[in-house]
């Protein structure tokens, strides 16, 4: 089963549970979401009405991790890591996790030496370890470690949750990448249009110099029928007249001989 499949059952499998919890059993969900193993998508989740509700409320808390875990880093805990719940392993690796994503996601080419700081491992070793058995083997991402030159080649990452301004920039990019096509078809549409227009053309062309030649052929069949009639009539007449000068000329006696 593919990642995607696979994120789309869990999802849907949670927010199911948090239509019918609130309080300290949501709370509990969203613990339950963020440590999962192969959960990388919470958007879904966050969007859920009991979700929500919780802002304001003595788990407000709750709902300010999901977010963190939708659309933050490892970076950005720490940063907030005062005002937020002390995350258990599982959720440290998951955010770790979300980090490379992030990282993915504008480069192809990841440098050690960033991914170290980023996702605050102390050496190239336990780097590695983590991009292959965390990663790669998650299957999130697909690459190459190049230890010569020290950084981690990206050929696929999976997408993580928009954040809410994200959104507005895809809306505004899908839609210049439509208009795009539309003038891309719309040119398209016009060149066949051109070019069926040119193909009749060459048809009614080739149709006209078929038709004059069969005319020419035609003239010249007719003309080769004219003279050889005419010469027919002319070789006619001449016997004739040859015929008539002989019965005209007078004949010679023949002498007996003696």
């Amino acid at each position: 089963m593919d990642i995607e499949h696979r994120q789309a059952e869990i999802i849907d499998h949670f927010v199911k549970q948090a239509e019918v919890m609130d309080g300290a059993s949501l709370a509990a969900l969203v613990l339950e979401a963020t440590s999962h193993p192969s959960l990388f998508a919470f958007s879904e989740i966050l969007a859920s009405p009991n979700v929500r509700k919780l802002e304001g409320s003595r788990y407000s808390l709750t709902l300010d991790l999901l977010r963190l875990f939708a659309y933050g880093t490892w970076n950005d805990y720490r940063s907030n890591s005062g005002g937020l719940p002390a995350l258990l392993p599982d959720q440290v690796r998951k955010l770790k996790q979300l980090t490379v994503l992030t990282l993915a996601e504008t480069k192809k080419v990841l440098l050690y030496d960033q991914l170290m700081q980023e996702i605050d491992v102390s050496n190239v070793r336990e780097l590695e370890d983590f991009l292959i058995n965390e990663c790669m083997y998650a299957g999130i991402v697909r690459g190459k470690l190049d230890q010569l030159r020290r950084c981690f080649e990206v050929q696929f990452a999976a997408g993580r949750d928009l954040r809410p301004e994200q959104l507005n920039n895809m809306i505004q990019t899908l839609s210049n990448w439509l208009g795009t096509s539309d003038n891309l078809l719309q040119s398209i549409q016009e060149k066949i249009k051109w070019a069926d227009a040119m193909s009749e053309a060459d048809k009614r062309h080739h149709k006209e110099i078929e038709d004059r030649v069969e005319d020419v052929k035609k003239s010249l069949k007719a003309d080769l029928d004219l003279r050889g009639h005419e010469e027919m009539m002319y070789s006619e007449v001449g016997g004739l007249m040859d015929y008539e000068e002989d019965r005209a000329r007078p004949k010679r006696r023949r002498h007996p001989v003696p």
